[in-house]
C-alpha cells in the first residue's frame, strides 16, 4: 500500500471516522485536508469511488465528492496543472 493511499485513509478517518458518518460536511472537510496536505483531492475522489459500496448512500457521496473537486480545482484537473500547458492551443 503507498503511503500516498494510507495518508487519504488517516485523512478520512480523522475527518469522517466510520463510513456511516458520510454526510456532506465530512466529504467537504476530507477533500478540503486532502488539498491542504497537497494530496491531489483526483486521488481522494477516486478512493471514495473505489470503497462506495461501504458507504450507506456511496452514489451520494460520490456525487457530493465530484461537486467539490469540480469546484475547488482547475474544472477538475488535477492539482499538478497536468494538461494545463495544452490549454489556449
Amino acid at each position: 500500500m503507498s503511503s500516498r493511499i494510507e495518508t487519504i485513509e488517516a485523512i478520512w478517518r480523522r475527518q469522517c471516522g466510520t463510513w456511516e458518518k458520510s454526510d456532506a460536511a465530512c466529504i467537504q472537510s476530507f477533500l478540503a485536508e486532502c488539498l491542504h496536505r497537497h494530496l491531489d483531492p483526483q486521488d481522494a475522489l477516486n478512493w471514495l469511488i473505489e470503497h462506495r459500496t461501504a458507504l450507506p448512500d456511496g452514489d451520494a457521496v460520490v456525487s457530493e465528492a465530484l461537486r467539490w473537486v469540480n469546484e475547488h480545482t482547475s474544472t477538475g484537473s488535477p492539482v499538478s496543472g497536468i494538461g494545463a500547458e495544452r490549454e489556449g492551443v
